[in-house]
């Protein structure tokens, strides 16, 4: 596998006037009759450069290729850069004014809204505070009225110990004065 072009062998270049050079020979491209085994070896170097060296065919294939390629990629790209700049003017020019219109319609409905719920939030909110304002009252007084009735309860409790103290303090006297005369009684009937 040679590099470019046509190869000749060696041993087989054609010399002026030599290998029995007769007046009936063809002279070949370079102006040297050609024997018969010269045409040949020229014939299989063509042969041998078509089928088996294809660097010529290739590079123009490839340079081909190219050429198509960037053609059609810088039209393309061409095309993608003028439908963008089409779609922001679009966008600049219509989507966007129509889109803050909206907006702000929509946003003053939903300020409005806001209010409204805020202020509902506001309301309940307070009846929750006074109810449980009211709540916290009534546990306050009920505590308080606890608080009484447990005073009441011991005050009481302490006036029914103190009467309870009393009686048996009075029935021990009682019994002591009972004890005390039964020991008198004794004593005299043990004089006896």
């Amino acid at each position: 596998m040679s590099g470019g072009g046509t190869e000749t062998p060696v041993g087989c270049e054609a010399a002026p006037g030599g290998g029995g050079g007769g007046g009936g020979k063809k002279k070949d491209s370079l102006g040297f009759t050609a024997s018969p085994a010269h045409l040949i070896i020229r014939d299989l170097g063509e042969i041998h450069s078509r089928l088996l060296d294809h660097r010529p065919v290739i590079q123009g294939e490839t340079r081909y290729f190219v050429k198509e390629f960037e053609e059609k990629r810088g039209l393309r790209e061409m095309r993608v850069l003028e439908n963008l700049k089409n779609m922001i003017h679009e966008t600049n020019e219509h989507t966007l004014p129509t889109c803050r219109a909206t907006m702000q319609d929509s946003l003053t409905q939903v300020l409005q809204r806001l209010q409204a719920a805020t202020d509902t939030v506001c309301r309940l909110q307070q009846r929750e505070q006074e109810r449980k304002k009211i709540h916290s009252d009534l546990l306050i007084a009920r505590e308080k009225q606890h608080v009484t009735q447990w005073e009441d309860f011991m005050t009481e409790q302490r006036s029914k110990q103190a009467e309870v103290d009393e009686e048996h303090r009075k029935a021990v006297e009682k019994l002591r004065a009972q004890y005390a005369e039964m020991e008198r009684g004794l004593a005299r009937l043990s004089a006896f």
